[in-house]
């Protein structure tokens, strides 16, 4: 932790941390009025622990608020320059965006979607994507975006929740040269269901479907829809879109958005973090099916009148030098990625990037998951050639925006390979123990929020009780996010993964009680118990422990190709385990619950600790030798 980067982009605003620090409610205040607001609010916060509402009785609109006000001064500018892992591209400007958002929020009307209404979107990285989203916050619609790689079973959990009343998905997308057909994927999963009453369908790799009666051609569709509607009035607090993300419970929860918070708090960090001017080419390689690709790909640039790069497809196809080919070819200014994907492009060496001119990049960003002191260093010397700011940013679906990041755009400060560095303005973070007691420096400890912020949740979907009791229950009027951290003397955060029951591969999250009552629910499984281990590409790999029912006898390389098949059928290929280890039995507690912190210790090479509780010791020398031999299987095979 001991080396710095002296470097910045020369601004340096302490005025306003003095103002957050001493007011954060008028500090917000002043934020929220840089965006345009229909109506003013009463009051700024109403905070009802856990509840907050911010900007009550304002009224405002997203999509108004991305496209809209940037017409008189934009509206030949490029806002997306979308390049397609076929080779096909695209370049939509603000004023062509905003005319498809018009035409199909009337499709929307047309097809009874109301205020209110929820919709479901399951397409891949085209911009129809963010046309659909923008659609349905225009006429107040609640968007909720399922990853394009989610099986039919996750999508059906998902729209059955929200009860969504239209689906909006594509005859396929492309994903390593070949096509995913996503329009099977939502016929399996909505089979029965009623409440949904049209799938709209984007034609996309003239794969051949199979026409329902709900179902309706984007195209044709569009062609007879007009090009005027204006944006709704809606409240501040209106319900923008749900995000489900995986917990420590086998169902994912709902993580539900409002508008005027959540679209400050975008506005606010995207102009702090990446200093945005007017010239940029953005480039954020995340998927809109996360929270990333909604804050950062979606409504953030937007609001900014920003240019923006967008891909579908694969990092690495057709080869390494995807990112580098579309950096140089668009002359991208600001790259922002994820450790798991820089793990991979070093693997393949400094060659390939180097055989590209990088030289427009100005800024580098990391999102996702704390990213490796070594991989911060290839990236800021291979790829920014030792002159970009690295924002290594911390937040999750659930905070809606950055929490934790450098901020160029407001103070140059010394950087630190592997810290996120410190709270944005109008945060309170600290690191507490236990008991919620301030930590020593360089203590690691539990990562808490002290205060509401903008762009927090409103709520899970449909579940109050759930929200109190996941985020809010730990500490008294404390957000408590499940991740371990330090802070160490100069009040830099380091990030040390996650402290519950939740797996993280390639920046995504999976529960792991979703994964084990998926493997049980195998005919042949008794028990099963899922954990991580560090994997130098992917943050983490899973690998899953299996007790069998004792009248088994199918070979158990059989077994193990079924429950893979089984895994990816049902959640989704994301959480495939890198390795399926068949154990006599768990390591568990007196009263029956499995100690998932010993297997966590095993598979991170740390102490065991306090084992007193535990039940049967040989469980734990069963479970240390499958490790043992899962470490020399994976380093044979890599």
């Amino acid at each position: 932790m001991s080396d710095t980067y002296k470097i910045g982009l020369g601004n340096n605003d302490t005025d306003i941390r003095k103002k957050a620090d001493s007011d954060f409610v008028s500090f917000w205040n002043d934020q929220a009025k840089n965006l345009t607001w229909f109506s003013p609010w009463k009051k700024t916060l109403d905070w009802q622990p856990p509840f907050a509402r911010w900007f009550v009785g304002g009224t405002i609109n997203a999509s108004y608020n991305a496209l809209d006000v940037h017409q008189e001064t934009k509206s030949q500018k490029p806002a997306i320059l979308w390049e397609g892992e076929d080779g096909d591209s695209r370049i939509l400007t603000y004023g062509q965006i905003l005319t498809e958002v018009q035409k199909f929020s009337n499709v929307l009307k047309s097809l009874g979607v109301e205020k209110g209404d929820r919709v479901t979107l399951y397409l891949p990285m085209i911009p129809e994507l963010p046309i659909a989203m923008l659609a349905c916050a225009r006429i107040g619609a609640t968007h909720t975006v399922i990853f394009s790689g989610f099986s039919a079973t996750s999508i059906r959990d998902r729209v059955d929740d929200s009860k969504s009343k239209l689906i909006v998905t594509a005859d396929g997308g492309y994903r390593r040269g070949k096509i995913v057909k996503l329009k099977e994927v939502v016929d399996e999963a909505i089979k029965g269901f009623d409440f949904v009453k049209n799938v709209v369908i984007v034609e996309r790799t003239n794969n051949e479907i199979t026409m329902t009666s709900k179902d309706r051609l984007w195209n044709d569709l569009m062609n007879n829809a007009s090009d005027s509607c204006p944006a709704e009035k809606l409240d501040s607090a209106h319900p923008l879109y749900i995000l489900y993300t995986s917990g420590t419970t086998g169902k994912p929860k709902g993580v539900l958005h409002g508008t005027g918070g959540y679209l400050t708090h975008l506005y606010s960090t995207f102009k702090w973090a990446f200093d945005i001017k007017d010239s940029d080419v953005f480039f954020c390689t995340a998927d809109i099916g996360w929270v990333t690709g909604h804050s950062y790909v979606v409504y953030a640039p937007l609001l900014h009148g920003a240019t923006q790069i967008m891909y579908e497809g694969a990092p690495d196809f057709p080869d390494a030098s995807r990112m580098w080919d579309i950096l140089q070819k668009y002359k991208a200014t600001i790259f922002y990625t994820t450790p798991t994907a820089l793990r991979m492009f070093m693997k393949f060496g400094d060659d390939i990037p180097n055989s590209f001119d990088l030289s427009t990049l100005r800024l580098l960003g990391s999102v996702g998951e704390p990213i490796n002191p070594e991989v911060w260093r290839w990236y800021y010397k291979t790829i920014g050639k030792e002159k970009c700011p690295i924002i290594d940013t911390w937040w999750q679906t659930e905070t809606g925006g950055m929490l934790i990041s450098p901020l160029p755009g407001l103070e140059t400060i010394p950087l630190k390979p592997g810290s996120g560095t410190r709270p944005i303005p109008g945060v309170n973070i600290t690191v507490v123990d236990e008991n919620g007691k301030d930590v020593e420096p360089n203590t690691k400890g539990y990562l808490v929020v002290k205060n509401p912020w903008p762009g927090m949740l409103l709520t899970l979907w449909g579940d109050d009780e759930k929200y109190k009791t996941v985020y809010w229950s730990k500490y008294e009027n404390c957000y408590y996010p499940g991740d371990y951290a330090l802070k160490d003397s100069d009040g830099y955060l380091w990030l040390l993964g996650r402290a519950d029951d939740v797996l993280k591969v390639a920046g995504h999250r999976i529960g792991t009680a979703e994964l084990e009552s998926c493997i049980v629910s195998h005919d042949d499984v008794a028990e099963s118990a899922v954990c991580g281990i560090p994997d130098e590409v992917k943050g983490e790999v899973i690998i899953a422990f299996v007790v069998l029912k004792e009248s088994v006898t199918t070979e158990n390389k059989i077994l193990e190709k079924e429950l893979v098949e089984k895994i990816r059928t049902d959640i989704g290929a994301i959480a495939t385990p890198k390795q399926i280890y068949f154990v006599s039995k768990l390591p568990k507690t007196r009263s029956g619950k499995i100690m998932r912190r010993l297997l966590k210790a095993i598979g991170n090479n740390e102490k065991i600790g306090d084992v007193s509780t535990l039940e049967d010791g040989a469980a734990v020398t069963e479970v240390q030798a499958a490790f043992d031999e899962i470490q020399k299987s994976i380093k044979e095979s890599n």
